[in-house]
């Protein structure tokens, strides 16, 4: 098929020339795709951005069950989130509870951190392997019990385990929200989609915090918010039982597609051989992006309240309209990536967050705290706002689901001391408040994290890859896009045969001119 695109020069091989080309790319209007043609040969090209589209407009392409199917995965990430957050929040009165520091509660994020990688390769093969519907449905039940079972831990040490427990299916939730939110919608509305979507973890701190507002500052009120989302996530669980499996599952089974174990190992290896540094890649930026996210709110109730004196209703005020910014951002940022790129909208919303620190940490009133956390997090989770179709896109397209839920959990493992750090270090730290006190220096750690974090991410994406308006939904499940032959399989090697000559290859079920 004819284009009016320039020519452009093929995809450097290798992880150096790999990076030049990425970086020269960068600073390229054009947006560089790979072009097949009916041969199946391949060609890169040159292409203008797409123009921004009415958003309006955008909304209207999806029909009911697309916006059904978003909607369950934006719950599923919302009540994901208020179940987190219902500890970050409330670290004060946890401590008061169990008579213990700030420092050692945090110990509890990081143990959820350290498992959600677990639950993310569980939840997230049996996702890509057996649909989206029932891992979801169980993922969802099973994390709200253990909220219940938080609230009747009789000891620290029972809350640690059970908060340990709680990190494994916390961690299976990302992958299958993300993938079945934003597999089923059009191509041209994925940027503002995942924009929305990715705003269900800020939506989650939001309502948790409002909840902690609702129920003043005793001690024991952190077992009401813990109720309030062990309800909230059995309620997805069973909304999700009333609705079928994902469009592309279903039709990829009546396509007469087989899952026989050897075909989904198999395609796990081929995949794993081919895709291993893109693995790495993922891996790496997901770190950085999770450092991102909780060394800039984690503690930041906890910096209001021991730093700037505001009293817990003040701080929670502050942290709400700290994550309404954030709300705002990732939707805006992450539907202007349509138009502007994923990378380039990434780095420059990371860049404008590190010139906002001093902003940040600085003002003393409330008001100046609300504003200046506003804007903060209105970059820091605009640039996150582009990360689940970035991921999406980036990833193996029958893995999309597992991949995306791994690669993000394991980013979050390497992070997960980061709250812990932030707390230990800032405590170990001690500095004058404006009111002449003694106070551990939560602003300062915040801060010089904060700007060390931004480079990593700036370097990063500059670095790296980028696939956008890939069409990944049209693969089928893993195991669907090979065809295999006899005791092949049971080796683990996989042939496929055309016109009488068998050849190692994975099938490609993609557009002919799909942009990557």
């Amino acid at each position: 098929m004819a284009t009016t695109n320039r020519p452009a020069d093929p995809l450097a091989k290798g992880i150096l020339p790999t990076a030049k080309q990425g970086l020269k790319d960068l600073f390229t209007w054009d947006q560089r795709i790979i072009i097949r043609n009916a041969h199946n040969e391949e060609h890169c090209e040159w292409q203008k951005p797409e123009p921004l589209q009415n958003p309006i407009r955008l909304f209207a392409q999806l029909g009911w069950k697309q916006w059904l199917y978003f909607l369950v995965g934006f719950l599923a990430w919302t009540a994901d989130a208020f179940d987190f957050h219902a500890l970050s929040i409330q670290t004060t009165k946890l401590a008061a509870y169990y008579q213990t520091t700030n420092t050692a509660i945090s110990t509890a994020i990081t143990l959820t951190l350290l498992l959600r990688s677990v639950g993310a390769a569980f939840f997230g093969v049996a996702g890509d392997k057996f649909g989206r519907k029932w891992p979801m449905v169980v993922n969802m039940v099973v994390l709200g019990l253990l909220q219940v079972a938080t609230i009747y831990a009789a000891t620290f040490e029972q809350f640690l385990g059970i908060r340990s427990l709680f990190g494994l299916f916390m961690g299976g939730v990302y992958g299958n929200a993300i993938s079945m939110a934003l597999e089923n919608c059009p191509v041209n509305a994925r940027g503002l989609m995942s924009g929305i979507l990715q705003q269900g973890y800020s939506f989650g701190y939001v309502l948790a915090a409002c909840t902690n507002l609702g129920v003043g500052g005793e001690t024991n009120t952190w077992k009401i918010v813990f109720w309030v989302g062990a309800g909230f996530s059995i309620a997805v669980g069973f909304i999700r039982v009333l609705f079928p499996e994902s469009k592309q599952f279903l039709e990829a089974k009546k396509a007469g597609h087989k899952q026989s174990p050897g075909a989904f190992w198999a395609e796990t290896k081929l995949m794993l051989a081919k895709e291993w540094k893109m693995c790495l890649y993922c891996i790496w930026l997901m770190m950085w992006f999770n450092y991102y996210s909780h060394t800039s709110q984690d503690s930041y109730t906890t910096f209001m309240k021991e730093q700037k004196h505001l009293s817990p209703a003040g701080a929670t005020r502050a942290s709400i309209l700290m994550k309404t910014g954030a709300c705002v951002g990732g939707t805006i940022l992450g539907y202007t990536s349509q138009w502007f790129g994923r990378r380039r909208m990434i780095i420059c919303a990371a860049l404008m967050s590190g010139f906002l620190i001093p902003a940040w940490i600085l003002p003393t009133t409330e008001g100046g705290l609300s504003a200046s956390g506003f804007m903060i997090q209105f970059f820091v989770q605009g640039a996150w706002g582009v990360i689940p179709i970035h991921l999406s896109e980036l990833s193996p397209p029958a893995f999309r689901s597992s991949f995306v839920g791994i690669t993000y959990q394991l980013g979050n493992m390497i992070s997960s001391p980061s709250a812990q750090i932030v707390n230990a270090v800032a405590e170990a730290t001690i500095i004058t408040t404006a009111k002449g006190e003694p106070s551990p220096a939560y602003g300062p750690v915040m801060g010089v994290a904060t700007a060390i974090i931004v480079v990593g991410i700036v370097v990063t994406t500059a670095l790296g890859p980028e696939k956008k308006g890939r069409h990944f939904e049209e693969a089928g499940p893993i195991g669907a896009n090979v065809d295999t032959f006899g005791k092949d399989v049971e080796t683990g090697s996989v042939s496929s045969e055309k016109d009488g000559v068998k050849a190692m290859e994975v099938v490609d079920d993609s557009p002919r001119n799909e942009k990557v």
